[in-house]
């Protein structure tokens, strides 16, 4: 029988061929692994009254189709998680976060960013009442501020029945209370809120003494 020690010698050797043996083998590169593309589908929106082709990362979200491939930078990425308002936009007449919506689920959806509500030369009743009661200080949350706005009322509008739409004198005011409430979802860091819901209220036509409610 093999003693101990030559058995350890014996593996010692065999160990060290082994080694060597690699060593003189030609090395192999290892090929970097190429990632998969990304999943892409067609998407077509309505966008301000103009129909947009787009071939979508299904991964895109509706604001950054608006701002990264529509070129429309007017609607903002603020908190990227749909707690601060100022990517709102109007969905088929819904205000939603465009942040937290993929565009591909917008399929034939008519879309309008604060660029389809009004121009400088023909501003939107609501951005003019914003411009006159200071509706805004920084202006990064104005355009969501302002589509939400536009939105509410026309929420409240479409809770009248329309016989009673059809005459203006007799549509309930919203309340500055109820403004606010339905605004609360647009943060502004600057604190104009005030300002923000007298810009409303002038376009709601509410009584001036409801300001104060």
């Amino acid at each position: 029988m093999m003693s101990e020690i030559e058995m350890s010698r014996r593996g010692v050797l065999a160990g060290s061929a082994a080694a060597a043996a690699l060593a003189a083998a030609p090395q192999v590169e290892a090929q970097p692994t190429k990632a998969p593309a990304p999943a892409t589908m067609p998407v077509s929106l309505t966008v301000n009254g103009k129909r947009r082709d787009l071939n979508l990362d299904t991964r895109t979200t509706l604001l950054d189709a608006l701002r990264e491939h529509l070129k429309l930078t007017g609607t903002k990425k603020g908190c990227d998680h749909g707690q601060c308002g100022a990517c709102t936009v109007i969905v088929n007449g819904e205000r939603i976060n465009s942040c937290l919506s993929l565009a591909v689920q917008h399929q034939g959806d008519e879309v309008k960013t604060i660029e389809g509500l009004g121009t400088p030369d023909k501003l939107h009743p609501m951005q003019a009442a914003f411009v006159r009661h200071d509706g805004y200080q920084c202006g990064y949350c104005t355009p969501g501020q302002i589509c939400s706005a536009v939105a509410v009322l026309d929420e409240i509008k479409r809770g009248v029945p329309s016989h009673v739409q059809a005459d203006l004198s007799a549509r309930p005011q919203p309340t500055n209370i109820e403004m606010r409430e339905r605004m609360s979802g647009n943060i502004c860091r600057c604190g104009a809120y005030s300002n923000i819901a007298e810009a409303m209220a002038e376009v709601a036509g509410t009584a001036s003494k409801e300001m104060g409610a």
